[in-house]
């Protein structure tokens, strides 16, 4: 049993070598694999199913080939791509699941999600995380004439930018952009498992949380991808060849 995930890509048409290493990956490393799972950040943005970028009618016809060939596709929305829906999805013939979710992984539970929930100490973000995920602000945003949306999201990201950039130089990029770990100790309680599968932060590592817990980050598609192989009990994270 092998199962594969990935996270962070942040595909665009702006960076077509990421998504050629993308539809590489998918003829090859995941083809015959048991399921591939992605946590988040598939796009660098997403503001509908109608989403005009040649990455994304790419990337659905490789989803759509891998699943067909009889390896399933689950997807978790990121911080960049929640608002892909079930349209794409049956385009990409991919499964949507909530975030966070419980799967099963060599028989015990492991619970996956994209990993922002974990961020708590960015108070800012989980504000802005919890208005544009309710579905009010969804319908309202998505009714608006696409080249509206396509300005929005070009804004949210040097907004983002900006951000980043003021926090690093406050010397506070490093803590208040990655886990805050009382949160993460109180979601392995909260759910009652001892592995959990995540993204969003860059910083790939496999973490012992102590008391037999395990927590993986999944590293970005900047430079070297990776992505995380599990196969029988074993955990490890892979350079794209």
């Amino acid at each position: 049993m092998t199962t594969l995930f990935i996270a962070d890509l942040h595909l665009d048409d702006a960076r077509p070598a990421a998504t050629d290493a993308f539809l590489h990956f998918l003829r090859d490393e995941a083809r015959g694999a048991d399921a591939l799972y992605v946590l988040g950040d598939l796009f660098e943005s997403w503001v509908g199913d109608d989403d005009p970028s040649e990455a994304g009618a790419r990337v659905a016809e490789a989803l759509r080939a891998l699943s067909t060939s009889g390896t399933p596709v689950r997807f978790i929305h990121g911080n960049r791509d929640f608002l892909l829906g079930n349209e794409y999805a049956n385009r990409a013939n991919v499964e949507l699941l909530p975030d966070p979710s419980i799967i099963t992984l060599d028989g015990a539970p492991v619970l996956v999600g994209h990993g922002d929930l974990l961020c708590t100490d960015d108070t800012a973000y989980q504000q802005f995380r919890a208005m544009t995920r309710a579905p009010g602000w969804k319908a309202q945003f998505l009714a608006q004439p696409l080249p509206a949306r396509l300005a929005f999201a070009e804004q949210a990201r040097a907004a983002s930018k900006a951000r980043y950039g003021e926090l690093k130089s406050a010397g506070t990029s490093e803590t208040i952009t990655d886990v805050t770990h009382d949160t993460v100790d109180a979601t392995f309680e909260r759910y009652g498992v001892d592995r959990i599968i995540h993204g969003h932060t860059h910083r790939p590592a496999i973490h012992d949380e102590g008391h037999g817990r395990t927590r993986v980050v999944l590293g970005d598609w900047y430079g070297t991808p990776r992505y995380l192989r599990a196969a029988g009990g074993n955990l490890e994270l892979v350079a794209l060849a």
